[in-house]
Parts: C-alpha cells; structure tokens; sequence
C-alpha cells in the first residue's frame, strides 16, 4: 500500500467541521438540565443565570473560573494525546496525584535555589513522575496486550493509596506541626506567581495554552504525530507501512503522563502550596469529558476545558442562589457526553437523509 492511499485512508475524517456536533451536544445538555431542573422544582433560569454570575460575575469569580480551567487542559491534552493513538488513558487523575506528589517533595526539600530555577525543576520533576507512571500501561499493552483501561484504573488507586500514606500520620511526607494529612508547605522559590492581584489566578494558564501549541504541532507537524494518529486509525495499516505499534504504544502514554504529572505539579505550585491526601476534586476523570468534547483537538480543548471551568466555578453560587445541588454540574457534563456519543450515529442517520433529499447516490438500508 503505498504512503499517500494510506494517509486518505486514516486521516479522511480529519477537520473542524465535528466541532458542530460538540456545539449541538452543548446546547441539547442545557435544555435538557433544564427539563431535569423543572421536576425537580427548581427554575432553571434562575439556576443557570447564578451559574454564569458565579463564573463570571466578579473578577475573583472569572480568576476561579480560569483557575479551574487550566488543569483540565492540562489533563484533557493527556488523555487526547493518547486517544490519538487508539488507547483509552483513564489513569491521568493518578498521573495527576503523583506528580503533585513530587512537585511537593522537591517544592519543600530543595533549599538554595532561585525561583528562576526551583520553579522549572519542581515542574519537570512532576513531569517525569508523570510519565514513569504512564509508561507502565503503555509497557504492559505492548508487551502483553493488557488492556490500558484496566492498567490504569488500577495504578489510579495505587496512585491514591501512595499519596494518602505519604501524607497519613506516620508517612514519610507528613508536616508534624500540622493536624492535617498535610506535606510541609513548599518554599516561596517553588511557588508559581500570581498575575491578577486578589485572585488566585497563576502563571499555569499560560503554560497551559504553550503546551496546547506544543502537542498540536506534534500532533499535526511531525512525523512523530504522523505516526501516532496513524496507529490510532488502523494500526494494521500503519503496521504495513513499517510503523511500530507497541513502540508508539509506550511513548504516547509515557507522553500522556508527563502532561498529567505536569498538571499536578501545577496545582501544587500554584494553588494549594502543598501535598494534601485529595487535592484534585476529579480534573483527571473530567478531563475524559474535557478531551471529548473538544474533539480530541488541541485547539478544541481550550474551550471546552472553559466550558467545564465555567460549570466548576459557577456551581458554588447556583447551589448558594437557586439551592440546586452543585452535582447538577456532573449531570450536565454527563448529558453532554451522552449526545456527544449519540452524534456519530445520529449525524449518520440526517446525512444519508439529507443525501436522499439531494438526489445523492445512498444505497438503502436493508
């Protein structure tokens, strides 16, 4: 098979077009959220206009927004990134936990360094961690076929058991001066800036929209990229072709993992300045949802990571105004999956309606 039949035959649904079923999805998740929120007494404009006041109605309220934003970019470039090449990463929130783990370690441990240089260290540190932690699955589905779904929703708890006994009372991590399962806080050289005075808002967002460019270009520009979307859309073709599968395999979920270690290390560095035994409220398994609404596109990511920072933010005042619980949050980004995952067949279904309408040559279901 030659090299240009087998770049039509993989990438021929490659383009932004898609992206208007993620708008749909959106849409069609809000009017049904409404319809729950309505049996369940509630009034929903009244719920969704404290939802967009909490998100947006202050500049404490929009920082918290941007806040939430951007581990769920950070996570939803991992789990994309090894989407694209056919492996399902439910383990990022682990990869998260550990390497918020290390940027801990090193944020308090390392002493005499400038934040020019503490600051770059704690980070690539939680990076690698990251990465070991996601080079196991990626090792065990080339080498023995063990499914990475399995892989790593076990290593997610193994992940949570580590981090919870290196914080617990006798662990090795554990700040003895405070009652809480708490590290030492890290040094002020190890802290990321903040950039808008009176909010909690860092110097992460930035890094995280550098990094949306990063994995785009590989992705899209290299033949690193090339080869990782060509496993991911029939690796039997990329196979004929000279590409090895169980070697992409283990550098895209090691690649994967440096993003969700990096992910931790920014959340310790620049929001809660130290370990603590749960201190990501879910980023990594939102970030699936992340990941998938923005059709698994670099670019795509950004908004819908602040779509679900605006849901994250805003839930907090909408449980306050309207008295609607905030896990009404989790139900909408949960029917907002939902009819992501039902417009493959339903956009079927109207294109091939829509081709017979048009006189389109369709060939008739049986």
């Amino acid at each position: 098979m030659e090299k240009n039949n087998l770049k039509q035959i993989i990438f021929k649904n490659e383009g932004f077009f898609p992206f208007m079923k993620a708008f749909i999805a959106i849409i069609f998740a809000l009017i049904m959220g409404g319809i729950i929120l309505l049996l369940m007494g509630n009034n929903p404009i009244e719920a969704y206009s404290a939802l967009v006041q909490g998100a947006f109605g202050s500049k404490r309220c929009f920082a918290e927004t941007l806040l939430s934003t951007t581990p769920l970019i950070f996570g939803g470039l991992a789990f994309a990134l090894a989407y694209r090449c056919g492996l399902f990463n439910m383990g990022v929130e682990g990869q998260i936990a550990m390497g918020g783990m290390a940027a801990a370690f090193l944020g308090y441990s390392i002493t005499g360094l400038p934040p020019i240089l503490h600051v770059p260290t704690v980070l690539i540190g939680a990076a690698l961690t990251g990465a070991v932690w996601g080079i196991g699955p990626g090792f065990l589905k080339a080498r023995f076929g063990v499914h990475e779904v399995i892989s790593t929703i076990m290593l997610n708890y193994i992940a949570f058991k580590i981090t919870g006994y290196m914080v617990s009372a006798k662990g090795p991590m554990k700040d003895l001066m405070d009652e809480m399962p708490a590290s030492p806080r890290i040094l002020n050289s190890a802290k990321i800036t903040r950039i808008w005075k009176g909010t909690r808002l860092h110097w992460g967002i930035f890094l995280a929209l550098i990094l949306v460019v990063v994995v785009y270009y590989i992705l899209f520009k290299t033949r690193l990229g090339y080869k990782i979307r060509a496993v991911g859309k029939n690796r039997f073709a990329a196979e004929t072709v000279g590409i090895s599968v169980p070697r992409h395999f283990v550098i895209t979920m090691m690649l994967s993992g440096l993003l969700g270690g990096l992910a931790g290390g920014v959340e310790i560095c620049g929001v809660h300045y130290r370990l603590l035994a749960a201190f990501s409220p879910g980023y990594g398994f939102d970030s699936i949802a992340v990941a998938l609404l923005g059709m698994l596109h670099p670019f795509g990511i950004i908004f819908s990571a602040f779509l679900f920072g605006i849901l994250r933010s805003g839930a907090i005042l909408m449980q306050a105004v309207a008295g609607v619980s905030k896990d009404m949050v989790q139900v909408i980004s949960a029917i907002i999956i939902f009819f992501m995952g039902m417009s493959g067949p339903l956009g079927k279904i109207f294109t091939e309606k829509f081709t017979k309408e048009k006189g389109g040559n369709v060939r008739k279901n049986i």
